[in-house]
């Protein structure tokens, strides 16, 4: 299977996963069938290098095939791109945690919750485990979970921010998610009870920021030479415009076909109903172009074996906020031309994406000043030490 294949595949399934959007906020989280239907495309083979029977596909097809599944179902789109991307983390790590994780199951789903709100205590050979995570999609149906967490010296003081790679054993799954939009991610808490990690399952910050991950000598393609913060911030704006983009396609067909609340016009007929959609359009055409553009140039520099400059990863983090932005800006046009219907609720599909979108913005990396005040910075010359570049 090629990575194109994988791509037309996921296209086919759109329509699937659009008739279950209701199904997954009903659920809070995502049907069992669309996740499966996305595995038997290969969609979770994208990111996972070939080493483990993956595609390691360039970048510009995994944000293409998130794109299509978020314009489909925003909480299947959200779930599914993160599901994704972790192949892509765990690539990162010790060969023997690669193999931890896929020598017994090639298929298994990895979710993740990064802000480290557990307790990390270092022990021989390696660290134990103990707290709760927020917010970690799909965990449902993972069977693995990379943790964020601080290292402490003996005096408590923070050394080292690492990922931990964490087996379904050693975890509970808290239902917690009941949220106005993402329903359906299934974003529940993940809870640790004092778990042993062995020191090949996890990895700092330091070397991801610095591209020198112990799995790159296992998978040499490109796509694992990336910014991990560019990666991941990325696939998360991907998400936000496929979910403006699915809404403005609903919303224009609608427009074609029924009339406007206000009395004897159609919204197909109403000049200012018509300006919104275009500036609607405009704005989600800007956030593609600007994440493909950025995203291209730091695939180029991997392909080539030169490693992004910090201003190629400040502007990768510009536009990848803007990109947040400009989506949610869409949908609010497209809202102001639906009048009060959305605030009745239901299965509208405006009226989801509209709830689905501002819940994504409080993610940590749709923080849309945070990151312009760090590509400001360095664009001036001032230091700039952010996890997120």
């Amino acid at each position: 299977m090629r990575d194109h294949d994988v791509l037309t595949a996921v296209r086919a399934l759109a329509p699937a996963l659009r008739e279950r959007a209701a199904e997954a906020e009903a659920l809070r989280r995502v049907p069992d069938a669309s996740l499966a239907a996305l595995d038997d495309a290969g969609f979770l083979r994208l990111l996972r290098p070939r080493a483990h029977g993956g595609l390691a596909a360039a970048p510009d097809v995994f944000h293409a095939a998130v794109h299509e599944i978020a314009g489909a179902c925003g909480s299947t789109g959200w779930t599914a791109a993160l599901l994704g991307v972790h192949p892509w983390y765990v690539a990162q790590l010790d060969p023997r945690a690669q193999h931890d994780v896929w020598g017994a199951d090639p298929t298994a789903p990895i979710c993740s919750s990064h802000a480290p709100t557990g307790t990390v205590t270092p022990v021989d050979g390696g660290h134990r485990l103990s707290g709760r995570w927020h917010h970690a999609a799909g965990a449902d149906h993972a069977r693995w979970a990379l943790l964020g967490g601080l290292v402490a010296d003996a005096e408590g003081r923070p050394q080292d921010m690492r990922t931990f790679l964490v087996p379904r054993s050693d975890y509970r799954v808290d239902d917690v998610w009941d949220t106005v939009g993402l329903r359906g991610t299934g974003a529940n808490d993940i809870v640790v009870d004092d778990a042993f990690v062995p020191a090949h399952r996890s990895l700092g910050y330091g070397p991801v920021t610095a591209l020198r991950c112990p799995g790159h000598e296992t998978n040499p393609e490109p796509v694992y030479r990336l910014p991990y913060a560019a990666l991941f911030t990325t696939t998360i704006s991907t998400v936000m415009v496929g979910i403006a983009e699915g809404a403005y396609e609903h919303h224009v067909d609608t427009a074609r076909a029924h009339p406007a609340l206000a009395p004897g016009r159609r919204a197909a007929e109403d000049p200012f109903a018509q300006v919104r959609i275009a500036r609607a359009a405009g704005e989600i055409d800007a956030a593609r172009l600007q994440l493909a553009r950025t995203t291209a140039e730091l695939y180029a520099t991997a392909v080539a074996g030169r490693e992004p400059t910090r201003a190629l990863r400040a502007r990768a983090r510009r536009d990848q906020a803007l990109a947040t932005e400009r989506a949610l800006t869409a949908v609010d046009l497209l809202r102001e031309n639906t009048g009060g219907s959305p605030l009745r609720g239901g299965d509208d599909v405006l009226d989801r994406a509209w709830r689905d979108l501002h819940t994504g913005r409080g993610q940590a990396a749709n923080d849309v000043e945070r990151a312009l005040l760090l590509f400001g910075r360095d664009a001036v010359g001032l230091d700039v030490h952010d996890p997120m570049l």
